[in-house]
């Protein structure tokens, strides 16, 4: 018989890993650092024996598993010290002594009947240790613990009836009946037997005790790597039932050469572990084996095994093995099982696959990740109110930052991370998608007019639709995208969302964005890895799945979308609106919605009432035309007023083209007298009497020529007043400005300098006594778009005031060559200058308006650069100007204060002159006809004799240049220009009123 080893006393400490049997544990070191596998001993409590579990097609001792049990409950997990007294090497086993603080485990096993002491061999001294040892059995035995139970039948019923295992054999467990007979997702308790990879263990179902392999939902582990099938190398079956651990078999003998030809082809052909393999297996087995888990089962694979959630205890807290295992690198989402598992749950895997992989955690330690066409925006948040709704999930806000009525104002917010139902194209009879009005109406109804906070989050390049960009440069444009929080509902408890947990960082009110998501309008985009989205994409998930469980708007397949039973009677006959009016006089007033702003007085707007929508023209009133100074002001103030608002309407009467004549109201405002008062309408010619509150209209026009507002900046009372100015005025009482002209940007509109003015002088002194330091530090000066900076012109260097136009990708400047696009103000002329070249400017500088005025040709209509002779006219003008160096004569015919954007080239008054060379009193206008590189305008009725005059003298110009087939005439007449502007339902006009 082989006698064991003893050895030498020596303490050792370490966390019990696993419990196999009711008298032995497995030991690990405690380690510092998570991603060092501990090394770990299976120790063997000295002198005991506990009953047998049972091996594969067998059966348990009596009371075998309440042996085991009774050890593991009492020390997995625990931090125990444990010595080795002596080891068996011919069954490779150790056996020691194991303290549970201050307790000996063996002790406690003894003591509460679940084992018993080893008979002791005749060569063997009965040590004290022993003598304790059985004391204790003894006690155990008088008190009928454990083991000892004298109660009928109890042996029997220790005994567990296994059933054939499921492991390698699925056939043996009915998964179907499993899932049939109860509720999914179906929750089971069990018992972790064996871990075999990071995300598969091996489980005993309680209380059946169904032996099975669940493969952890959602993730899948780096794997462990696979032995090749070779013959089985049968090794003789060894006891321990001898004292000490002593054999009563043969030891093992040396392998024959045909045995180790047979490991070596076994090690030679066996796959090694996926790296991080045996860490995700270690990281798996310290939370689960011979664990209690609770497991949530969310399908089967085509292999008949389980996969679930499995969640285990720390403490008192429960914990998901799948997301801890992502969370901590050692695992990935997979699609086929995470789509059996509810949308929450998913998400979070998600999103904690992503964090890993933006640190690069384990097994993303070398992760690249994929190209993405969206950009972070940072520190771009502000207020406004709403202008308008273009769609469910875009909108556009007004930023109170910047001046009311300014075009720079208005920006495009595209929600983030929703998409909803598309509103369609109707030039390309294009019908709106199932949904998509209800979302905007939802938008309109809570938005318009009302304060959101805006939080820019991030931009992306988009294709334009259909080859829309003008050139392959241009065939992408860039959307900004945002999270709009709407400061206070209207009516208390109007926007359900209340069910949705905010961010601790997220702005005070309502997330439009949730609110479109929770009413089932919209869908939440599912990014792809490291694109950019919203900072509350969470939330949105949240609402996204309360809105499919309860099944509303696009989520709801049992019930049609609403039909659209509305008549644009926009893009009918005249005659088919025609005989819509009766139907619109029966009622006095109608509730009316203003879907667009055609012009300042001109209309688009939906009646709900009589399911129509009509072109809508106030009556009475007549706001400046397309190009005519003044318009873009009235649209703009219409915009801010009704555009989508909630309106009344009395309709007169239908003109000849189909639009309805009448009068509107907004908040029991008359739109017309807000026009009016603000200078930017004219009452008609024909009788006021007809109007409704005709008399408010006298009043409110009255008022704006007694304070000269906009059209009547230049009324004298007595004389005709055209938009431009007096027309009883002569040509020699014009303002006349004597200029320079310092930038060309087409053949009809340019930049000029006035000379010899006192301000001028004062700038030029101011920037020539400037002393500029060093380019500043990276941080310290951040220029915003809009922003008035110091810049080095490129061509001569020199330091000029400038308007920041756009601003570099993100907002951040990362480099001292990050480009700025800026608007020379003083000159009219753009260009890119890097970061190097700004400097922050004086406030002394700041307070003068810019020098560079905007001018247009009067009188002619010019091509633009786009158009066919337009850069031939671009550089016919620049050469009379330009090139020429000439001090010229700009005589004012007509002055545009609406502070107009051109193509991004600043804000400022728009001066229509004359430009004349002072050499020879020759007209640039005049020439620029001549030679063919412009026609006239269109004539308007209500100019004054001197305008018809100069204009009929123009007008034999152009006849000649057109008979000589100069410039854009060289094909003849190039047609008439009175359909230049249709209206926006396509049909054509029947001229103005």
């Amino acid at each position: 018989m082989a006698a064991g080893t003893v050895q030498p006393v020596k303490w050792f400490h370490g966390t019990v890993k696993a419990v196999p049997s009711g008298d032995t544990l497995v030991i690990m070191k405690k380690t510092e650092s998570p991603d060092i596998i501990p090394p770990e001993k299976s120790i063997t409590l000295s002198y005991l024996i506990a009953p047998r579990l049972a091996r594969r097609d067998g059966i348990d001792e009596p009371f075998a598993w309440d042996s085991r049990e009774y050890l593991r409950k009492l020390t997995i997990g625990k931090e125990v010290s444990f010595t080795v007294e002596y080891t068996v090497p011919t069954i490779g086993r150790e056996f020691g002594l194991v303290f549970l603080g201050s307790q000996n485990v063996a002790a406690l096993v003894l003591s509460h009947g679940w084992a018993k002491v080893r008979e002791q061999g005749q060569q063997r001294e009965v040590t004290p240790y022993v003598t304790e040892l059985l004391k204790l059995e003894q006690q155990a035995k008088d008190q009928c613990l454990g083991k000892w139970t004298k109660t009928p039948g109890a042996s029997e019923a220790s005994i567990r009836k296994l059933p054939p295992s499921a492991v390698g054999d699925p056939s043996n467990l009915v998964t179907a009946n499993l899932i049939a007979n109860n509720k999914k997702p179906m929750s089971m308790q069990g018992i972790v037997e064996q871990v075999r990879d990071g995300s598969t263990i091996r489980v005993y179902l309680l209380p059946d005790f169904q032996f099975v392999q669940v493969l952890v939902a959602g993730v899948q582990s780096p794997s462990m790597g696979r032995r090749s099938a070779v013959e089985t190398i049968v090794v003789p079956e060894t006891s321990v039932d001898e004292p000490n651990g002593e054999t009563i078999a043969e030891p093992n003998l040396p392998l024959t050469s045909a045995q180790r030809l047979a490991a070596s082809a076994a090690s030679a052909s066996d796959v090694a572990p996926d790296p991080f393999g045996r860490e995700a297996k270690h990281f798996t087995e310290t939370r689960v084996l011979s664990r209690d888990v609770h497991i949530v089962l969310e399908g089967v694979d085509k292999f008949g095994n389980l996969v679930g959630s499995v969640y285990y205890a720390d403490g008192d807290t429960p914990k998901d093995l799948a997301l801890e295992l992502v969370e901590n690198g050692l695992a990935k989402v997979v699609d086929w099982s995470a789509s059996m598992m509810d949308d929450g749950a998913k998400s979070k895997l998600k999103a904690a696959e992503l964090e890993a992989k933006k640190n690069r955690i384990r097994i993303w330690t070398n992760y690249v990740p994929p190209p993405s066409n969206s950009k972070a925006i940072h520190n771009q948040n502000f207020t406004g109110k709403v202008v308008e709704v273009v769609s469910g999930d875009c909108i556009i806000v007004a930023d109170d930052a910047l001046p009311y009525g300014s075009p720079l104002a208005e920006r495009r917010v595209n929600l983030s991370s929703v998409r909803c139902p598309k509103m369609g194209n109707p030039r390309r009879d294009e019908k709106p998608q199932a949904y998509a009005r209800e979302a905007k109406e939802l938008l309109r109804s809570r938005l318009i007019g009302r304060q959101v906070n805006v939080s820019m989050e991030y931009s992306r390049k988009v294709p334009m639709a259909d080859g829309a960009g003008p050139s392959p440069a241009a065939d992408s444009r860039t959307m900004d995208f945002g999270s709009v929080f709407l400061v206070s509902p209207s009516k208390p408890g109007e926007d359900d969302v209340s069910s949705a947990v905010p961010a601790a960082d997220q702005p005070l009110g309502i997330n439009v964005s949730e609110l479109v998501v929770a009413r089932g309008f919209g869908t939440v985009v599912k990014h792809r890895d490291f694109e950019e989205r919203s900072n509350y994409y969470n939330a949105l998930l949240t609402a996204e799945n309360r809105s499919k469980n309860q099944k509303r708007g696009i989520h709801n397949t049992e019930k049609e979308p609403p039909a659209d039973h509305n008549t644009d009677l926009t893009t009918a006959s005249a005659k088919k609106a025609k005989d819509f009016l009766p139907f619109l006089q029966k009622v006095r007033r109608h509730a009316a919605v203003v879907e667009y702003v055609l012009s300042g007085h001109r209309f688009k707007l939906l009646i709900p009432g009589q399911t129509c929508s009509i072109a809508f023209s106030l009556s009475g009133v007549r706001c400046p035309g397309r190009n005519e100074p003044f318009s873009e002001e009235a649209i703009a103030l219409m915009r801010r007023k009704i555009l989508q608002r909630d309106v009344e309407i009395e309709v007169e009467t239908v003109d000849r083209t189909g639009t309805f004549l009448g009068s509107l109201w907004e908040s029991k405002k008359n739109v017309a007298v807000v026009l009016l008062e603000a200078g930017l309408a004219k009452i008609s010619t024909f009788s006021i009497d007809r109007i409704t509150e005709g008399h408010l209209l006298v009043q409110a026009e009255e008022s704006a020529k007694q304070k000269k507002l906009k059209i009547w900046e230049n009324y004298v009372e007595g004389l005709e007043v055209t938009n431009g100015g007096p027309a009883a005025q002569s040509r020699h009482s014009k303002e006349v400005l004597q200029v320079v002209v310092t930038e060309v940007l087409e053949g009809g509109k340019f930049y000029v300098q006035t000379v010899g003015d006192q301000m001028t002088k004062s700038i030029e002194e101011q920037l020539a006594s400037l002393t500029l330091g060093e380019a500043p530090v990276i941080g310290t000066f951040n220029p915003k778009k809009g922003d008035m900076v110091l810049a080095q012109f490129t061509a001569d260097n020199s330091w000029n005031r400038v308007l920041i136009v756009n601003v570099p990708s993100g907002g951040i400047v990362q480099s001292p060559e990050d480009l700025f696009e800026v608007f020379y103000v003083d000159f009219g002329n753009q260009e890119k200058a890097p970061y190097s070249r700004l400097r922050p400017i004086s406030s002394a500088a700041l307070s003068a308006p810019g020098l560079a005025k905007l001018c247009s040709l009067a009188y002619l209509r010019v091509p633009s650069l786009s158009d066919d002779g337009g850069e031939d006219a671009a550089l016919y003008l620049s050469d009379r100007t330009l090139s020429s160096g000439h001090t010229f004569k700009a005589q004012v015919e007509e002055r545009d204060t609406s502070g107009g954007v051109v193509k991004g080239q600043g804000t400022g008054p728009l001066l229509v002159v004359t430009l004349l060379d002072p050499e020879d009193d020759s007209s640039i206008n005049e020439a620029m006809l001549q030679e063919g590189y412009a026609r006239l305008e269109k004539f308007k009725r209500y100019d004054s004799k001197e305008r018809r005059d100069t204009y009929q003298k123009l007008k034999e110009v152009e006849r000649d240049a057109l008979k000589r087939r100069a410039g854009i005439w060289i094909y003849g007449d190039i047609g008439s220009d009175d359909d230049e502007y249709p209206p926006p339902s396509g049909k054509k006009t029947g001229g103005r009123r």
